[in-house]
């Protein structure tokens, strides 16, 4: 029997990029069935919040006399290396235990099994495979809950469970199906399996000579990326491209405002030749109204890049091209009544009626017979729907998301900042052009933006 490692760990919190372990649990299960258990308290280096004490029972006061992390490393490290590393929710405890290391500059990898995962292959008719459902259906003896080894020996006592409820065949068939990994391209390492972090952010192929292929945002960049080499690939496009991948790089960021401002960015930066959906488009424009007196308002098209931030004048639609645009104006033309010289989509001499006006579409607003001020009512009615929102601060404004702080100003995404130093150096870059993509993303937080004057960070 492969020597074994059944471990659980209580936490300051779910976000292993952030929170840290306040106890860690394992019990050691040799190839000889020798068993061991080892149990420590952790200084986490922060405050336990209040719903973590009470649900785990560990205080603050415990660990205030505690080592830190980085004082019983070697100890954890002896007791995990060369075992199977079996957890319940593995990826939550073999997550903190990777950025653990990590913040030592030690690279921790293992071979993982859920006994989730496993609950659920065995035991389909169930629904429920949380911890407490496991003690309930097997008559598991629990010394304490959300203690570290006591949740530890509960796993081992499941893995013992199976044995019994289930044949040797059925739990070689579930553990067989779990470490089943995806059939990665024959340039990549296999290890960057255990690299790939679960948390969301921004991943970026690499092909021939690290020509940018591909940029994607996720929410787990793990489950995403391998997602690329399941094999059950849908298109044609997306097995050519898992074909191509020579390096895999990622960033991970504080959650998915931030993904989503990266990808838009480094797509722009990279054009990455499989993104056609992100990229710069020179073409971009939005309508605006010019006053022809007399209460005759035009529409005119501006080219995104001569917008003036902020959006302070009134502007509709945000349109790839310049045929988009006319498309979208004669469609409403259409609907509106509205006529088509006065909109510019039609050249006539002045008096002349417009071509919709013979078919009884348009009022005559071009040949006199309706005020202009009534056809721009109903012209301002049909766009109302296509209207961008207008920067609503005087100055830059900000989204805070965890440990990062988005900073845009006029609707431009300035970057992303963990310090004020490096917010400062954002302040004092150079403003970057409207962007459609970067609008369309922040348009849909403006209820999280708050103005960068009333928040400085700490």
């Amino acid at each position: 029997m492969r020597p074994l490692a059944f471990v659980d760990l209580e936490t300051t919190g779910a976000t292993a990029t952030h929170d840290r372990i306040t106890e860690i649990g394992i019990v050691e299960v040799d190839a000889d069935g020798t068993v061991r258990e080892w149990q420590q308290l952790v200084n986490p280096g922060m405050r336990i919040p209040p719903f973590i004490e009470q649900l785990t029972g560990i205080s603050n006061d415990m660990v205030a006399d505690a080592p830190p992390f980085e004082a019983v490393a070697a100890e954890t490290m002896k007791r995990l290396e060369g075992r199977l590393f079996i957890a319940h929710n593995a990826r939550f405890d073999y997550g903190f235990l990777k950025n653990e290391f990590k913040r030592l500059g030690i690279t921790f990898r293992a071979s993982v099994l859920c006994t989730v995962k496993l609950s659920r292959a065995l035991f389909p008719e169930h629904k429920r495979h949380n911890l407490d459902s496991l003690i309930e259906r097997h008559d598991l003896q629990a010394a304490a809950r959300h203690r570290a080894l006591a949740d530890a020996q509960l796993i081992f006592q499941f893995w013992q469970k199976i044995r019994v409820d289930r044949s040797h065949e059925q739990i070689e068939a579930a553990l067989k199906a779990q470490n089943a990994h995806p059939s990665l391209p024959p340039h990549l390492n296999a290890g960057i399996i255990d690299d790939l972090p679960e948390g969301p952010g921004v991943y970026l192929f690499y092909g021939e000579n690290n020509l940018p292929l591909y940029v994607g945002k996720a929410k787990d960049i793990r489950q995403r990326v391998l997602s690329h080499f399941a094999g059950d690939h849908s298109a044609a496009r997306e097995m050519e491209l898992a074909q191509q991948v020579k390096r895999i790089d990622w960033v991970e960021t504080a959650g998915e405002i931030g993904a989503l401002l990266k990808e838009s960015a480094l797509v722009k930066q990279l054009k990455p030749t499989h993104n056609r959906q992100l990229r710069k488009n020179d073409e971009a424009c939005t309508w605006t109204l010019v006053d022809e007196g007399e209460g005759w308002l035009r529409p005119q098209l501006m080219a995104l890049a001569d917008i003036e931030a902020g959006l302070t004048s009134a502007c509709y639609g945000l349109f790839k091209t310049t045929k988009e645009a006319n498309n979208v104006l004669r469609a409403l033309a259409e609907s509106h009544n509205l006529c088509d010289v006065l909109l510019g989509l039609e050249k006539a001499k002045p008096g002349k009626p417009c071509f919709g006006y013979q078919l009884r579409r348009c009022k005559g607003a071009c040949v006199g017979a309706e005020p202009y001020a009534k056809h721009t009512v109903r012209l301002i009615s049909a766009l109302v729907g296509l209207k961008l929102v207008a920067w609503p601060f005087a100055g830059p404004g900000l989204v805070r998301e965890g440990d990062e702080i988005h900073l845009i100003e006029g609707w431009r995404y300035l970057g992303s900042a963990a310090s004020d130093e490096e917010l400062h150096a954002l302040l004092d870059s150079p403003r970057p052009p409207f962007d459609r993509d970067i609008y369309k993303i922040l348009t849909k937080y403006v209820g999280k933006l708050i103005p960068l004057s009333s928040s400085r960070p700490s």
